[in-house]
């Protein structure tokens, strides 16, 4: 099976695809992120579906990149008869999803073969599969995928096959459109059209990028390496967006494993709130405020209605209920089971995403974007819920399945939410009971510092009372609860690198400690963490320390520039679904940072920087 870094990806801004190097599309839910997946050979094998093109009896491509910055992959073989590319895209959604796959000869003449094998239901229906003028057509229950090509096909047992031969200049397509089973037949897109269309578009998206990094030594990217790491994890951020709602999936899978083997495997084709602020972050500081518009609109829409009933996560389109359920019939990515659809996850109480919807919004606010009306008054409310809850234990922000506990990044986060509020009142004229909100900021403050604070270590704890640490807490400067140089900010940052580290990045936290996390295994290190923890380097003024750390983490992409959640430093390979949305995310953020100013001059994040303990008393423009 191939490594989850042999993937490159796919997408039409709806769903996606996971390429493999020996030309397998192994993973595609149609017709949405979130939808059932017709290629699931990545949690299975190829009778779970998957889509081959390539030299036959070829295996690994011998090169391949996306073509400029457009999300066009283009796969090289060099074989004995010649060299042979296909160029894999999915167009911008159009009246259906389409894949287009167009095989080119390059040099000689060199036979290819084609073998495509759908199954429905995440590899559990095989679907009847008919005959058409140029192609076939494949249906069961709701669901149709239509295959169009010049080639001649034929059956093989369960699977749809080809065998032509290309020589240079050629330029056979291939293209798949899913249907609800009860239309018709669609007319195929001209794959050159589509290609054409493809590059065009993501051309003209780039076109708004504003990145202007500076070595720390005041000196300009001059290799462009930071800045085309940018550039590319912003377009696979914007791959991981839904455009009919603007939500932003974790992840493009479901199951790929923390630990091999293990059974720490989570669906992540869902929409987290914690995301909000970091990708605000992200889009805003890099020109993209329409993305960020319409991921502050999905944002108000997702958590609209009774505060007390906010979810840590939603679907894509807003849906509440993420049902989790095994699928027995696939074996796990390396066996690693059980695979899981929905996320039981969306019903635990984790306090501190009502700090980070309150922080997003402050963060969009800041920047300048558009008031939205609706957007003080549920602001008010998360207030007012959050004065009365922020004392309960809860499950954090890593979603411990274990008994609730008082997580010190909770209340952190619940700090910065009432901070928030305290600043929308003092900086831009908002109404609400800003003498209530300081008196609540104050006491959240006293009593994280008393009881999250291990005087004897010097450190904060991952939870009141406890010995073990949690990476979470390198936030603390950066939502402006302390000052960079707090010498509890400076021990908590020498802590976790010590204690949390492994060859270099770090855990989330110890599984083992302080009674575990409910859950059996181990994990890899976390990408977002070592980000962190090069913002905390920075922050403290270990600056050249903080850049080897972040080209260490640039290192670790494949030669796509996908990064997955989390890195076995001793494998030496990705872990985790993949892409990752919170990983690019965070590597813009660093870049932002390390590129720029010190963060205590951006404000932590790059946010405007609250006062410690109190908000600023600048006022500004009255805006929702």
């Amino acid at each position: 099976m191939a490594l989850i870094e042999d993937y490159g990806l796919i997408g039409d801004l709806q769903t996606a695809a996971l390429v493999g190097r020996d030309g397998s599309i192994d993973w595609l839910c149609l017709p949405r992120f979130d939808s059932p997946a017709c290629f699931a050979a990545l949690l299975g094998d190829e009778d779970a579906g998957r889509w081959r093109i390539a030299p036959t009896g070829a295996g690994d491509c011998t090169r391949r990149r996306y073509r400029g910055d457009a999300l066009v992959l283009e796969s090289e073989w060099d074989t004995p008869e010649g060299t042979v590319r296909v160029v894999d895209l999915m167009p911008p959604r159009g009246q259906a999803p389409d894949v287009v796959r167009i095989v080119e000869g390059v040099r000689g003449r060199v036979p290819v073969s084609m073998d495509l094998r759908l199954r429905f239901d995440h590899g559990s229906v095989v679907p009847w599969v008919q005959r058409t003028a140029d192609g076939v057509r494949a249906v069961a229950g709701p669901d149709a995928a239509h295959l169009h090509t010049p080639v001649p096909l034929h059956g093989e047992g369960l699977a749809t096959c080809a065998e032509f031969t290309v020589g240079p200049g050629d330029r056979v397509p291939f293209v798949l459109t899913h249907t609800p089973s009860w239309t018709g037949e669609p007319e195929p897109v001209d794959a050159q059209e589509a290609l054409a269309g493809t590059e065009s578009y993501w051309r003209e998206w780039l076109d708004r990028f504003r990145y202007d990094p500076r070595a720390l030594s005041g000196e300009p990217d001059t290799a462009g390496r930071w800045t085309a790491a940018v550039r590319r994890s912003l377009v696979l951020l914007k791959a991981l967006t839904y455009a009919p709602t603007g939500g932003i999936v974790a992840a493009a899978t479901t199951s790929l494993p923390e630990q091999i083997g293990g059974t720490r495997n989570w669906d992540y084709r869902f929409t987290w709130l914690r995301d909000a602020t970091f990708t605000l972050q992200a889009l805003l500081g890099t020109g993209f405020v329409d993305e960020a518009k319409a991921w502050r609109e999905w944002l108000l829409r997702a958590v609209a209605g009774d505060p007390a009933k906010l979810q840590i996560m939603y679907g894509i389109d807003g849906t509440r209920r993420l049902t989790e359920l095994e699928l027995p019939w696939l074996s796990g990515y390396e066996g690693s089971g059980p695979v899981r659809v929905g996320n039981a996850a969306a019903d635990q109480l984790q306090l501190d995403v009502w700090g980070e919807v309150l922080d997003g919004l402050h963060v969009a606010r800041s920047a300048g974007l558009e008031p939205d009306e609706t957007a003080w008054d549920l602001q008010k409310a998360l207030l007012d819920h959050l004065e009365g809850n922020w004392r309960a234990p809860d499950n954090g922000l890593w979603e411990v399945r274990g008994p609730r506990r008082h997580f010190v990044h909770s209340k952190v986060l619940a700090w910065a939410g009432v901070d928030r509020g305290v600043q929308a009142v003092e900086r831009f004229g908002l109404d609400g009971p800003v003498d209530t909100w300081r008196r609540v900021r104050d006491e959240i403050h006293a009593e994280v510092c008393q009881q999250g604070f291990d005087a004897a270590r010097g450190t904060f704890t991952q939870s009141y009372g406890s010995r073990g640490l949690d990476a979470a807490t390198l936030l603390i400067p950066e939502v402006g609860f302390l000052p960079w140089d707090d010498p509890r900010v400076v021990g908590t940052v020498d802590a976790v690198q010590r204690e949390l580290e492994r060859d270099g990045f770090l855990l989330r936290y110890d599984t083992g400690a302080d009674g575990g996390d409910g859950l059996a295994g181990e994990e890899g290190t976390f990408l977002i963490c070592t980000f962190w923890l090069a913002d905390a380097l920075h922050g403290t003024g270990r600056r050249e320390e903080a850049r080897r750390l972040f080209e260490r983490l640039l290192d670790l992409r494949n030669d796509l520039g996908l990064l997955s959640e989390e890195y076995d430093p001793v494998a030496r390979r990705h872990l985790g679904n993949t892409p990752q949305a919170f990983s690019l995310v965070g590597l813009v953020n660093t870049a932002r940072h390390l590129g720029g100013s010190h963060p205590a001059d951006l404000g932590p994040s790059g946010r405007d920087t609250p006062t410690p303990r109190g908000g600023s008393a600048e006022r500004g423009t009255a805006q929702g």
